[in-house]
This record gives C-alpha cells, sequence and structure tokens, in this order.
C-alpha cells in the first residue's frame, strides 16, 4: 500500500518537539549526530524538499535511484543550476537515503550533467581595496581589513573570538573554519591598532553583559560541560558581537555575533560608492590576499596554509591571475 503524500506543512522550518519527529526533522537529528556545521544542515534540508516536491510530495522510502537521476536530470536541463549545486544535491539525498531512510543506493548512472563553468577569480588592486576601505565604517572597515589582511572568509571574520586574536604574535586563530579545519594565519600590522580600540570597546560591553547575565552564543555543549563559566568570559566572547540582545524562551539573555550579511552588504555599498566596476565581494578580498602574496614572491605552499586549502590545486588557480599580462608573457603590442 503506497504511503500518503507528505503534507506541505511538513516541509516548513519550525519544528514541534512536542509530538512524533517528521522525516526532515529526523534527518536533521542525524546530521547533527554527526557534527554537521549549521550551514550545511540548512543546504541539505533545501535540497531534501526540493525533492519531495518535484515528486508531488510523494515519501522517500517510495522512490529510489532513478527518482533521484530524474530529479538531478531536471536541475540541470531545466533549472539549468551550477555544476556544484548538482553536487550538492546529490550529497544531500545520498545522505537521506542512508542515514534517514536506511535504503543507500549505489552509483546513479545516466545523470545530465550540469554545466560546469571555469571562472577567473576577481582580484582588487591595492588602489581599489584602500578605496573601498575609505567609504566604510566601523565595525565594517576592520572586517574588511581583516579579511583582505588575513584571507579570511566572511563567515570566519565575524565569529572569530577575542582569544583567537594574539596581538604579540601577530596573528590570528580561525576555528572550524571550512571543512571543520583549524588553522593560523597572519595579522597585519596595520590592523593592530584598530584591533586594540575594538578589544577595548568589547571588553567595555562585556562588563556590562556581565552585570546583565548576558552570555555568548555559538559555544558547543561538550564545552560548555568542561568549562560552564566559557559563555560569560571574555575569552570567548565574539570579536565583532552584535549591538542587540536576544532573550530566549527561558528568559536568558544572549549576544550573538555581527551577521555575515551586514557586512556583505557594507562592502556591496563601498565598492559602488567607490567607482569600481568589478563585480567584488567580500569572496574577492580573500582571492586579493592570495593573489598578492603570490606576487610578492611567496612560496605556493605557504599561501595553501593561511588559506586552508586542503589540496594545493585549489591555491593553483591564483597563479593564473598573477598581475603579469594574459600568461606572463608580453603583449607583442607593446613592441611597436
Amino acid at each position: 500500500m503506497p504511503l500518503p503524500p507528505i503534507p506541505e506543512s511538513h516541509l516548513g522550518r519550525t519544528s514541534q518537539p512536542e509530538r512524533k519527529l517528521r522525516l526532515l526533522e529526523v534527518a536533521r537529528v542525524r546530521m547533527r549526530e554527526r557534527r554537521y556545521s549549521v550551514r550545511t544542515e540548512d543546504v541539505y534540508l533545501h535540497w531534501m524538499r526540493r525533492y519531495i516536491r518535484f515528486h508531488e510530495r510523494r515519501h522517500p522510502a517510495e522512490l529510489g535511484a532513478e527518482e533521484v537521476r530524474r530529479f538531478l536530470s531536471h536541475l540541470a536541463v531545466a533549472e539549468k543550476v551550477s555544476a556544484s549545486s548538482q553536487k550538492q544535491a546529490l550529497a544531500a539525498l545520498t545522505f537521506l537515503y542512508a542515514s534517514v531512510v536506511g535504503r543507500p543506493f549505489d552509483r546513479i548512472e545516466g545523470i545530465a550533467p550540469a554545466r560546469r563553468s571555469r571562472h577567473v577569480p576577481v582580484v582588487l588592486s591595492q588602489r581599489e581595496i584602500r578605496d573601498i576601505l575609505l567609504h566604510l565604517e566601523e565595525p565594517s572597515r576592520l572586517c574588511v581589513a581583516l579579511m583582505y589582511g588575513s584571507g579570511l572568509r566572511v563567515t570566519e571574520c565575524v565569529t572569530l573570538r577575542v582569544k583567537d586574536v594574539d596581538l604579540d604574535r601577530g596573528e590570528i586563530v580561525v576555528r572550524s573554519g571550512k571543512g571543520a579545519k583549524d588553522r593560523r594565519t597572519t595579522l597585519a600590522q596595520r590592523c593592530m591598532a584598530p584591533l586594540r580600540l575594538r578589544l577595548a570597546q568589547r571588553a567595555a560591553q562585556h562588563r556590562l553583559d556581565v552585570r546583565s547575565r548576558t552570555t555568548t552564543t555559538g559555544l558547543p555543549d561538550s564545552l560548555l560541560r568542561k568549562l560552564p563559566r566559557a559563555a560569560t568570559e571574555f575569552g570567548w566572547s565574539y570579536l565583532f558581537a552584535s549591538s542587540r540582545v536576544v532573550r530566549s524562551a527561558d528568559g536568558t539573555l544572549h549576544r550573538h555575533h555581527v551577521q555575515a550579511t551586514t557586512v556583505q552588504r557594507a562592502m556591496t555599498e563601498a565598492v559602488r560608492r567607490a567607482g569600481i566596476t568589478k563585480r567584488a565581494t567580500c569572496h574577492s578580498l580573500r582571492h586579493s590576499f592570495a593573489t598578492h602574496l603570490l606576487e610578492a614572491g611567496a612560496d605556493i605552499r605557504t599561501v595553501q596554509e593561511l588559506l586552508g586549502h586542503t589540496d594545493v590545486r585549489t591555491t593553483m588557480i591564483y597563479t593564473h591571475v598573477l598581475n603579469r599580462g594574459g600568461l606572463g608573457v608580453r603583449s607583442p603590442a607593446d613592441l611597436l
């Protein structure tokens, strides 16, 4: 007997813990058991919802590899998604069948592949970066300076904790970066003075938080069991803490970090006001960090470590955009 269609309300984002867990809630629990990041969790659930809706809300237990193949081919042919999005959807559905439905499938043949485009990363000149910084206000200006000066991703920047900024050694420790990896990266000398000012401001704000019993967010339960006071200690607080305090259902006050979208919007506006026509984003600062290091003669393995790339081939893309002309040759037009 076929299972009834999954109601649309069961595909929503809200949960009700007092009743039996629904399919996507079980998937969320399974991902948290495996310590998946929150962003991976949200992306996987997004693709699971789209898969179920594509098959008219039929339960995945009634579907199989053929239905997965049809969905992935539809993404490539009809919706023209990128190759990375199609690969992401396949990973989400592989997890769904292996860890939630309990019926893992083998390699799926015959999927229409999405078109993989080769894009050269957008790299800003140092003059352009100076112009962008002039059109920013704090704390976004310091965020942009750190992303360029240390090669940070925007989420790595806004989630920095006070204890991970070492002014004496001139380095930043990035915790749980992409792929749940930690790494050390350099800290620019020109960021020292604004960082000291930022730390002084945060110390004053933290003293007020201690009085009002406001705790920091994002600490794992395992850490809080070992260090019960970590949520109220200055070292564990965010360097770029939000100006707003959130009250949870039990009345506890929490202070989160500045949202990444706030910095991204400020960056976009600064690029526009600076008159830069390149499609520059926060991630362009990381591209610029790597490219300018290589131009200055840094070893590619060193750049790989600073960026946190697992494979040096990922870092090799920056050798294609070095400031030496198209392929490092002199144009014949210059010989006229």
